[in-house]
């Protein structure tokens, strides 16, 4: 049941933004991953008491000791925060009724069957319930398709008798983390909220705008909701588009990158997205089957978002498909070849692996019986998806390791590597990123997707 609290005397409400206006007011954060730990930090840099919740206990420690494990939160801002008794994490959910504000930032990943797995939602709504008392504010962030907050936070809420818009209010607000970026962080994107009611749109709106430059009020959850689908679908379809441009220019003998270059000159009605290995990152390989799935309970099908989604999947392959022509031009095969890979992070300069391609590609290539070593500045270290293949760990970038290869996969473009010293010393490369594009000489054995 939605009551709208806008025209009542609704003491809890104006007694909660108050307490937000002065900056008095405890904010919980619940998960403390990508998302979760930097609004925690910006939250307490604004002023605010924030208390974290994880069930991972190295995130609790570390936060408590002011160590960051997130590449855009610098340790010493996390430092500052913690030392400053600003910022403190628990693993334990009894810190949320002494809250005002409530933040869930917990994952929304994919099951095995492409659905949408809601279980850490699920969770933390009910450990919010649990503890729930008048006077809170509960903003949803995590990515999901529209109708969750409505449809399964709501209820869980109410459960007890309180009644949204008046005695609580909740909200959601999608994350637009993009890691790695270096001009965007979670200060300066727009924020877009929808609150249940236009009382807890109001208050969630109050709340962001403590610290964040630029609120975009929206009218439901839904809308907040299927913003942040919209925007990632977006970028799905349009990859997945460049990426069969991909594997038909490969077929018609033509320069994928050199069309794209000629493209990128036309001043108006075209923005260039570039191909890749496939895609990665907790958002673009997830969201566009949250909508998918969703889509059937209105007998509808999204045909290009579901397109896009194959396409980008066939990218993965394509590169082993086309390494083992690049080693069969040396007449070698792929079963026995050594294979170094270059950056197995979803994108440049970052240490998430999150669907990162290059897991499916090392998985494909174990399948294939070829020996698979890789380097990557950012993550030292991976599970892999073979049964039984535990663990691998990324080798130092040398000489002895770039000639002991039979290929070097590019998979990820750090731009901390120097291309032109990998060319100078491998024997093979195959380049999915376009990172040799500038490498003088050598063309004889660079291919490219």
């Amino acid at each position: 049941m939605v009551k709208d609290a806008e025209n009542q005397d609704n003491q809890a409400g104006l007694s909660l933004k108050e307490r937000i206006y002065r900056r008095v007011a405890r904010v919980a954060v619940i998960g403390l991953g990508y998302v979760g730990l930097p609004l925690a930090v910006e939250q307490a840099k604004n002023g605010f008491e924030v208390i974290g919740i994880d069930v991972d206990a190295g995130r609790v420690k570390q936060v408590n000791a002011g160590v960051s494990y997130i590449q855009d939160v610098p340790t010493e801002v996390l430092g500052r925060c913690v030392s400053a008794g600003r910022l403190r994490a628990t693993g334990h959910y009894d810190a949320v009724r002494g809250a005002d504000v409530i933040v869930i930032c917990v994952p929304t990943p994919l099951g095995t069957m492409k659905q949408p797995d809601l279980s850490c939602i699920k969770s933390a709504v009910g450990e919010v319930a649990a503890h729930l008392r008048k006077g809170q504010l509960i903003c949803l962030e995590s990515t999901t398709f529209p109708g969750t907050t409505r449809d399964l936070v709501l209820p869980a809420l109410e459960a007890d008798g309180l009644v949204v818009g008046r005695d609580f209010f909740l909200a959601f607000s999608p994350e637009r983390v993009d890691p790695g970026n270096k001009q965007f962080n979670t200060s300066n994107i727009s924020k877009v909220v929808g609150g249940v009611t236009p009382a807890c749109r109001d208050i969630a709106c109050t709340f962001y705008r403590q610290s964040l430059q630029q609120v975009v009020p929206v009218s439901s959850p839904a809308v907040a909701e299927m913003t942040k689908i919209f925007e990632n679908t977006y970028r799905a379809v349009n990859i997945g588009l460049v990426n069969e441009f991909m594997i038909l220019c490969d077929r018609m003998g033509l320069d994928i990158w050199e069309v794209l270059d000629a493209a990128a000159t036309k001043p108006f009605g075209i923005q260039v997205f570039y191909p890749g290995p496939g895609v990665g990152g907790h958002c673009i390989p997830v969201d566009p089957f949250y909508l998918a799935w969703k889509a059937k309970d209105y007998d509808f099908q999204v045909h290009f978002v579901e397109l896009a989604g194959e396409v980008n999947v066939r990218a993965t392959y394509h590169v082993v498909q086309k390494l083992a022509a690049a080693l069969n031009s040396c007449k070698k095969c792929l079963n026995g070849s050594r294979v170094l890979i270059l950056g197995v992070a979803y994108k440049k300069d970052i240490d998430d692996v999150r669907e990162s391609p290059a897991l499916k590609i090392i998985d494909l290539l174990f399948k294939s019986e070829a020996e698979v070593a890789y380097h990557d500045p950012y993550v030292p270290e991976i599970e892999i998806f073979r049964a039984g293949a535990g663990r691998l760990f990324s080798v130092p970038l040398s000489v002895e390791e770039l000639a002991g290869a039979d290929c070097v996969l590019i998979v990820t473009d750090h731009s901390c590597i120097d291309y032109q010293w990998v060319a100078e010393h491998a024997r093979l490369i195959l380049d999915t990123r376009n990172a040799t594009r500038d490498v003088a000489g050598f063309a004889e054995k660079i291919f490219r997707i």
